[in-house]
C-alpha cells in the first residue's frame, strides 16, 4: 500500500514527519508523500528519516485556491524543498495566513473568548497556522463538544468569525509545483454530493488547460462509485492517478494511514510506480528545454 497524502504538525497534523515515517513503517506502507499546507519545511526531515528504510518518501505541499467559486486544493508531489522561488512564493502565503489568523482572533474576541495569536501559533508549533488551531484552543477553553461544532458557530466558511484567505490563482499553483520539480495533482475533487460529475468535469477540464498532471482519485471520503467516476475522469482525459488518506494524526482520528476509514483505503504500489515514471520523463523533458 501507499499514501499520498499526509500532514504533519510542520502544518495541522499531529504528528512530526520522523513520527510519520516510523508510523508509515508500522502500518507497513511502500511509499508515502508529506503533503502539508502552505510549507515544505518538514519534507527535508521525512526524507531523511525514511533515508535506509522500505519506504519510498516523497517531499510534497498541499496548496488551496479557488476556481468558479469553489475551494481549490493542488498537491504537489516530488518537490524540491530548497528550491527558492517557491519557498518564496510559500512565504507570502504565510503572510496572508497570518493577516487573515489575527482578523479572525480579533473578531473572536470581540465576541468574548479568550484566545491571543501568541496561544495560537503556540498550538501550531510550525510554519503553518490555522483555524485549526484555533478551534483546539476554544475547545479546550470552552467545552464545545467538538471541533465541528466550533467551524459551524464560528470560524467556518459563512460563521461570524470566518475571514476569506487569500490564495494564488490556481494556474499559478500549478505552475509553481512544475517549476519545483513536482507533479501537480488535484486533491479530493468531488466537492458535493449533488453535481459532482458535472462539477469535476467543469472544473477538471479547465485544471487539465492549466497544465494539470493528475487526480486523487483513492480518498477514504469517496464511495466506491466515486473513486470510479474520478478514474473514469482521470482515464479520459489522459491524467495520473494518485490517492491518499489525508492524515492528520489525532486532528481527525477516524482517518488511518493507508487504510482510511474502517479500512475503506487500500492504494497499490503501481499508482506510485507510474507517478515515478511521469516525474522522470518531466526531469527528462526540463533538462532537454534548459540544454
Amino acid at each position: 500500500m501507499i499514501d499520498l497524502h499526509m500532514h504533519s504538525n510542520c502544518s495541522d497534523g499531529t504528528m512530526s514527519p520522523e513520527e510519520l515515517v516510523s508510523a508509515a513503517l508500522e502500518t507497513g506502507l511502500e511509499a508515502a508523500a508529506l503533503t502539508d499546507h502552505d510549507t515544505v519545511s518538514g519534507d527535508k526531515r521525512f526524507l531523511a528519516a525514511a533515508s535506509g528504510t522500505p519506504l519510498h518518501a516523497v517531499a510534497g505541499v498541499e496548496l488551496a485556491s479557488m476556481l468558479f467559486s469553489k475551494d481549490i486544493h493542488i498537491v504537489g508531489l516530488f518537490i524540491d524543498p530548497d528550491h527558492a522561488p517557491f519557498l518564496a512564493a510559500l512565504e507570502q502565503l504565510r503572510v496572508w495566513r497570518e493577516e487573515r489568523n489575527e482578523e479572525m482572533v480579533d473578531r473572536l474576541r470581540l465576541k468574548g473568548y479568550d484566545i491571543t495569536m501568541d496561544e495560537v501559533r503556540d498550538e501550531a508549533g510550525g510554519e503553518s497556522i490555522g483555524r485549526p488551531h484555533m478551534a483546539a484552543i476554544l475547545l479546550r477553553k470552552y467545552g464545545f463538544p467538538d471541533m465541528q461544532t466550533i467551524f459551524t458557530r464560528l470560524i467556518g466558511r459563512g460563521a461570524s468569525c470566518y475571514v476569506q484567505r487569500k490564495y494564488y490563482p490556481v494556474n499559478d499553483c500549478i505552475r509553481m509545483i512544475h517549476e519545483a520539480g513536482g507533479l501537480a495533482i488535484w486533491a479530493h475533487p468531488l466537492q458535493a454530493p449533488r453535481g459532482a460529475r458535472a462539477l469535476l468535469r467543469k472544473i477538471g477540464s479547465r485544471l487539465v488547460q492549466y497544465g494539470l498532471d493528475g487526480l486523487e482519485c483513492h480518498y477514504p471520503m469517496f464511495s466506491a462509485q466515486q473513486v470510479e467516476m474520478t478514474l473514469q475522469f482521470a482515464a479520459e482525459r489522459s491524467l495520473l492517478v494518485s490517492g491518499g488518506s489525508d492524515f492528520h494524526g489525532s486532528a481527525h482520528p477516524q482517518v488511518k494511514m493507508g487504510t482510511g476509514i474502517e479500512g475503506n483505503l487500500a492504494i497499490p504500489f503501481e499508482v506510485y510506480g507510474r507517478l515515478c515514471a511521469a516525474k522522470q520523463t518531466k526531469d527528462i523533458h526540463d533538462s532537454e528545454k534548459t540544454s
